[in-house]
């Protein structure tokens, strides 16, 4: 082995190597460790956002920022900071495949209508009086509520209520910009006219997971509101049994017309950890953004402790170990590109024997 690596060092091939250069070629025999990792090694790294940063900045942001005066949405985004600055992920990434941002809105605000090649789903955090506009429908939101917003379709938000609102932005922003497939555009006018009744889909399912016969046929998003209190029943009804040791009791929020993830590239989950679980360690390909909707607890990630409590971020990149432990009832919204790795046929998870040693505990910044 000393031989080969003495000989990849020798300036007969070094110099050959910076031969290429001027001719845009390169040598696959000096690339291929960077090239051919033996298991994922992502440049995302573990890391925790305080609800009190988060909260403290958007209400900073709010007396220099509005969607009449900048043309769009109030949204801090969460950066990792392991992709600052690199490209073609880098900018605007909370996993090397997906975006996160807290957004909020203020009564009497309108944020316009537009649309894009970038799916998008909304999990409503505080507040109430809100609606998004998604194809002429006024979808009116509630904390607990999750909405789906699938590539391509207009949507916008108004409030016509009186409490400010606050939700979590999900879109697989990294990865379309990665693959070259962006396109965007504004509504024709500042916000889409409704079309259809007020939570027109949400009563269509009041019935929960029975779908309406016109649904048989796949669309893009029959259902656009998943409202809190059916998670919540489906949560319960699923608590009078044992919980999953790697992820406690789980429910996904899906499309009802084909049954498969309710945006096309995120998978969208809600948990509920139970005072005292302490989950099995594991690990898997796709990466994972949770909010922390109510309750507190950690997360063992590399062996390094992450101390989470209502409003909370955390985000697991791929390959990375982790365990969680509630130390009260705890229900985590959380997205993940799940999706993404089945379409390439690369999701693939690892459990460990036994529970991580704790070697280190991460220190949140706060403003």
């Amino acid at each position: 082995m000393a031989e080969k690596n003495d000989f990849f060092q020798s300036k007969t091939v070094l110099d050959f190597n910076k031969s290429l250069e001027p001719f845009h070629l390169g040598p696959l025999w000096h690339a291929i460790p960077e090239l051919m990792h033996k298991q994922p090694t992502p440049q995302a790294v573990p890391y925790l956002w305080k609800w009190e940063t988060l909260y403290a900045k958007l209400m900073e942001a709010k007396d220099i920022f509005t969607p009449e005066r900048g043309g769009e949405r109030r949204a801090i985004y969460l950066q990792n900071p392991g992709l600052t600055g690199r490209q073609p992920w880098g900018w605007a990434s909370t996993t090397q495949t997906l975006y996160a941002a807290v957004q909020l809105i203020l009564p009497g605000e309108t944020a316009p209508s537009h649309r894009h090649t970038q799916s998008a789903l909304r999990f409503i955090m505080k507040g109430e009086g809100a609606y998004s506009i998604v194809q002429g429908e006024r979808i009116f939101m509630e904390e607990g509520d999750f909405l789906t917003t699938p590539k391509g379709l207009w949507h916008g938000h108004g409030h016509p209520g009186d409490k400010p609102m606050i939700w979590m932005d999900c879109l697989d922003i990294p990865t379309i910009y990665a693959i070259g497939g962006t396109f965007f555009e504004h509504y024709p006018e500042t916000i889409e006219q409704p079309q259809a009744p007020d939570n027109y889909s949400s009563h269509r399912y009041a019935g929960g997971m029975v779908r309406p016969i016109s649904d048989r046929r796949p669309q893009a998003a029959p259902l656009g509101s998943y409202k809190w209190a059916q998670t919540l029943a489906a949560l319960d009804g699923l608590s009078q049994y044992e919980p999953d040791p790697y992820d406690g009791y789980a429910v996904e929020y899906i499309n009802p017309s084909n049954g498969r993830t309710a945006s096309p590239n995120i998978a969208s989950w809600m948990q509920k950890l139970p005072q005292g679980f302490h989950s099995k360690a594991h690990r898997h390909t796709h990466s994972v953004i949770y909010q922390v909707f109510k309750g507190c607890g950690y997360s063992i990630i590399d062996g390094v402790r992450f101390d989470w409590s209502e409003g909370d971020f955390l985000v697991i990149p791929n390959w990375a170990l982790h365990e969680h432990v509630a130390l009260a009832d705890s229900y985590l919204f959380s997205a993940s590109d799940l999706p993404i790795m089945e379409k390439f046929e690369v999701d693939r998870e690892e459990g460990y024997e036994g529970q991580q040693a704790v070697t280190g505990v991460f220190e949140p910044l706060l403003p």
